[in-house]
């Protein structure tokens, strides 16, 4: 399926592991020029080798933590100049941990800085070039909307489907989408770190319909589609990758 994307610029955060980097590479398979963004610059060098290594143009390394006040700015200004537009934008940085109910004020700040706060600031960033043009697409990397406890980052991604939905409304306009993609259990560095292999084995068996985790090219494939030309009537959307692992219906 050709998705006519060749040749669009894509700046992707969180891309040195996991699903941003599966993301990355995913796109620069379908001929995107792509800025990957993250802390470990060792990381993004070897998806940027990976990418060069299939014969597809070198991209942008951008090395940043996105905690950085100013990194927003930062960000965007450099896949601006190294790309020259970024047309495609995939909010995929982020991280989660269980809270406390002695939980600081300083741990919810950052949690709410990390996964949502930041996205928010860099989209803004970034939308006055893709309006100009009349075409944008922005998929955020989120989470699931069933909290197993206090948890910082769940109140974050919720704060993100909120604030997508309504930003889908005042773009779409313009020729711009946005949506939202919770994934399930995808295995990547935290969830190995997090859950040993008795309890992936578990859930696997007990509470993930299709029975195993995912893996992060999965996501990337629906991030594709996303931001297409074939997906241009789907927006304001929340569409979970998980092999079933929700149980709600909507």
């Amino acid at each position: 399926m050709d998705l006519g994307i060749a040749g669009r610029t894509a700046l992707v955060t969180g891309a040195s592991t996991g699903i941003g980097r599966a993301v990355a590479l995913a796109l620069a398979a379908e001929g995107v020029r792509t800025a990957i963004v993250a802390r470990r610059r060792n990381l993004l060098e070897e998806v940027s080798a990976e990418i060069q290594a299939k014969k597809q143009p070198a991209p942008v390394i951008i090395e940043c933590d996105f905690m950085q006040q100013d990194a927003p700015e930062k960000i965007s200004q450099a896949a601006l100049k190294g790309l020259g537009s970024v047309e495609i934008l995939v909010n995929n940085a982020g991280g989660s941990r269980r809270f406390t109910l002695e939980a600081s004020e300083e741990q919810w700040e950052e949690a709410l800085t990390l996964n949502f706060t930041r996205q928010r600031q860099l989209t803004h960033k970034l939308l006055p070039q893709m309006m100009g043009r009349k075409w944008g697409r922005i998929v955020n990397v989120t989470g699931k909307s069933e909290p197993e406890g206090i948890n910082g980052a769940f109140c974050a991604k919720a704060a993100m489907h909120s604030w997508a939905k309504g930003l889908s409304r005042e773009v779409g306009k313009h020729g711009i989408t946005v949506n939202s993609v919770p994934p399930g259990r995808i295995i990547s560095e935290q969830i190995l770190r997090n859950y040993s292999p008795e309890f992936r084995k578990k859930e696997s068996e007990e509470d993930i319909p299709v029975g195993e985790y995912g893996q992060p090219e999965d996501l990337a494939n629906l991030v594709c589609f996303l931001v297409s030309a074939r997906a241009r009537y789907i927006t304001g959307a929340v569409i979970p990758v998980d092999g079933g692992l929700r149980r709600y219906q909507f």
